[in-house]
């Protein structure tokens, strides 16, 4: 039994399109035995994954990234659920990591048909609000004032519709590049190892490798290790960061002086004042420290 979580509003309507137009009418075609849930107002999400999110049941996701996240806050056990994902959003950087095709029925027929088991590592921020899951990163600074900024973009849901959505990105980037204040950053991995950072413009911390649509800020991050990638930009003047940051679509950006990677098993963070903060392009709250590493249990990822 596939249970769909579909996220109607994904992409101002898209979610609920691709539903209604071509996932159902395979489904029925294909007699397969299924039964699908809709969101319709905020938490409802985390609810649908506790109530069928246990038992083995077979999760089929059905969203953009944020979708994914919210689910994720649902599921208690990662080891008796199996979870596929059909993206719908705008930035769609879990699929894009695992290099998915672009074309939905082929999606679905590949989690249809013996679809591969992905184990896939999933990560836990904790903040003074408490934990939260994710799937393809979280970070604290930049990356999070320009999600927070595209969520709230009064232009957001006209970009979407016209498939400009990666506009309202770049504005929001530009306009914190010029105008955000940096922090001086405490930085602590694992095995004792310690960065101070000054003039820090954010710390993402990656399951994946790419965030933001299609920033390869971690070429090496792989979600299966068992490790968590850093990367830290830092020190450098407005200017420069408008040229380094396009070569991050790339993963060419780590040759900038202040542009640095690591590896770790956990890392905590603490800034010289509050920052935003966000999982997965969920903007959470502004704090000062945040803790993150792995959670125990992998997720069976089906597609």
């Amino acid at each position: 039994m596939y249970h769909f979580i579909v996220n109607p509003a994904s992409r101002s309507g898209k979610g609920e399109k691709l539903w209604k137009e071509t996932i159902k009418p395979i489904l029925e075609q294909k007699k397969v035995q299924y039964e699908v849930h809709f969101s319709k107002k905020p938490g409802d999400l985390i609810e649908l994954a506790k109530e069928y999110g246990k038992n083995k049941a077979h999760l089929v996701v059905v969203g953009g990234d944020g979708t994914v996240n919210e689910v994720l806050q649902g599921i208690s056990n990662l080891d008796d659920v199996y979870f596929s994902y059909i993206p719908t959003g705008s930035s769609n950087d879990l699929a894009r990591d695992l290099e998915y095709p672009k074309d939905k029925e082929q999606v679905l027929a590949g989690i249809l048909n013996q679809p591969m088991d992905f184990l896939m590592d999933v990560g836990q921020l904790t903040t003074s609000k408490g934990d939260r899951a994710f799937a393809v990163s979280c970070g604290i600074g930049f990356d999070a004032a320009v999600c927070y900024g595209t969520l709230h973009s009064k232009v957001k849901s006209t970009f979407n519709k016209l498939g400009l959505g990666k506009l309202t990105y770049l504005g929001e980037a530009l306009k914190n590049l010029l105008f955000s204040r940096r922090a001086v950053c405490d930085i602590e991995l694992d095995n004792g190892r310690f960065i101070r950072t000054k003039r820090t413009l954010f710390v993402a911390v990656m399951n994946h490798r790419y965030e933001g649509g299609g920033f390869k800020f971690c070429p090496a991050a792989d979600a299966q290790d068992g490790i968590l990638d850093v990367f830290v930009a830092s020190g450098l003047p407005s200017l420069l960061i408008l040229f380094a940051l396009p070569t991050a679509f790339y993963g060419k950006h780590l040759i900038f002086p202040g542009m640095n990677a690591y590896q770790t098993t956990s890392v905590r963070v603490k800034s010289s004042r509050p920052m935003w903060v966000h999982t997965d392009g969920e903007v959470l709250s502004q704090e000062k420290e945040i803790k993150v590493n792995l959670k125990d249990q992998k997720l069976h990822f089906m597609y």
